[in-house]
């Protein structure tokens, strides 16, 4: 079965982009309402009025424009600049010279700023003090000279996208390092996944075919070498291990992309809880002791599996180290919340600093196939280990709600 691959897109522009879209249209209103108050103050309302008229039209046919950055092209926004301009350079013209004097609005009013914020939006804060500046020196030539009021209006306008247009790049370079850290996460998850797989099965046996060729000399002692060898470097590889470059969306705007693969349940693994029991039983043998309940233990089949495949590297680690005629014994235990599963054996235990020994050297065993596994599943592993008095793993694995929707079924 192909593996699943999941997209996550992280953006803060979307909302901004939709703010602007209602600003603009709420704007154009006002500024039509406000015209309509304030008609007596027109020498030439016929202008105003085809002003007008081509500022309502211009916002709601450009209502998709300002959806998001790939459609708010350059050309797009220097016309839409060039429309509040022209507004701004009219309304000497237009109204009287009492309306001027008093500080009266311009036709385009504060719909200007939309035209301005886009830029900011689009391009970050250099985008916005380019068009902030026409945007002063026209609302200057319109007043005729530097009043108190429009220097206000106009640094504040300037101010105002400037720092919206640096919210802007900063969040751009959040999300893009919000969508690394994702990545790494899940590729340390899956680097992980791998090494406890491998450390299961390859790395077990190069290091018994190792052990044997020692022990049997010749050819064998050199392939026993050899093995050595490559169980260094494999355990090296998935100790360290690349992380892939975080991917980005081509359109900044529409915010960084992280893709984390879903790998595929195993064949034949149904949808609902499975018994744990069933796929502990093959441990039992003759030097290993199986105590469990005699109700089913229900987990979900990725909860069983990884718990049993952790109970599996547990006894490796007995047979390794306190050597083949040390006895274990498996307890589980079926708790209201919770699985614990409890492996504990009869050798000569761990010396102190040993574990954290055996991580810095690669050997992977109880760091990723048991601690790791079980910190997937959000679970814990404890290992009390006693010289002389042998070593007990305690595994605890917290219950689905849906397992425990199908125990409360069943009975």
């Amino acid at each position: 079965m192909a593996r699943r691959e999941r997209v996550m897109r992280m953006s803060v522009e979307l909302p901004l982009w939709r703010a602007l879209t209602a600003y603009r249209v709420l704007t154009m209103l006002y500024a039509v309402g406000l015209s309509a108050s304030a008609y007596d103050d027109y020498d030439r309302p016929g202008v105003a009025i085809g002003y007008f008229a081509v500022l309502f039209v211009w916002t709601l046919a450009t209502v998709p424009r300002v959806q998001n950055a790939t459609a708010c092209t350059k050309r797009f926004l220097a016309v839409d600049l060039a429309v509040a301009l022209t507004g701004i350079l009219l309304t000497p013209l237009v109204v009287t010279q009492q309306h001027i004097d008093r500080g009266g609005p311009t036709l385009p009013s504060i719909w200007t700023a939309g035209s301005v914020l886009a830029f900011a939006i689009k391009g970050g804060w250099r985008w916005a003090a380019f068009a902030s500046t026409p945007v002063a020196a026209a609302n200057l030539i319109e007043r005729g000279h530097p009043a108190r009021d429009t220097v206000h209006n106009v640094i504040l306008v300037w101010v105002a996208s400037i720092a919206i247009g640096y919210v802007v790049e900063v969040a751009r370079a959040s999300e893009r390092t919000l969508a690394r850290a994702l990545e790494i996460e899940a590729a340390t998850r899956e680097r992980e996944r791998l090494a406890r797989d491998i450390h299961d099965g390859v790395l077990q046996v190069l290091a018994m075919v190792q052990r044997r060729g020692v022990v049997i000399g010749g050819e064998a002692a050199e392939l026993g070498r050899m093995a050595g060898e490559q169980e260094v470097a494999l355990r090296t590889l998935v100790s360290g291990g690349l992380v892939p470059v975080s991917r980005v969306s081509e359109d900044e705007a529409e915010g960084a992309v992280v893709r984390l693969v879903e790998e595929p349940e195993a064949a034949g693994e149904g949808d609902g809880p499975v018994d744990l029991r069933g796929l502990l039983a093959p441990y039992a043998a003759a030097r290993v002791s199986l105590a469990e309940p005699g109700a089913p233990v229900l987990l979900t089949p990725a909860a069983a599996r990884e718990l049993a495949a952790a109970v599996g590297a547990a006894l490796d680690n007995v047979r390794r180290h306190a050597g083949e005629e040390a006895r274990a014994w498996i307890l589980v235990e079926d708790e209201p919340d919770e699985v614990i599963v409890t492996v504990r054996d009869d050798g000569p235990g761990i010396p102190e600093g040993r574990l954290a020994q055996a991580e810095g050297e690669g050997r992977l065993g109880v760091a990723q196939s048991i601690r790791g596994r079980l910190r997937d599943l959000g679970g814990s592993a404890e290992l009390i280990s006693t010289p002389g008095q042998g070593t007990e793993v305690e595994l605890t694995v917290p219950k689905e709600q849906d397992v425990q929707r199908g125990r409360a079924g069943r009975r």
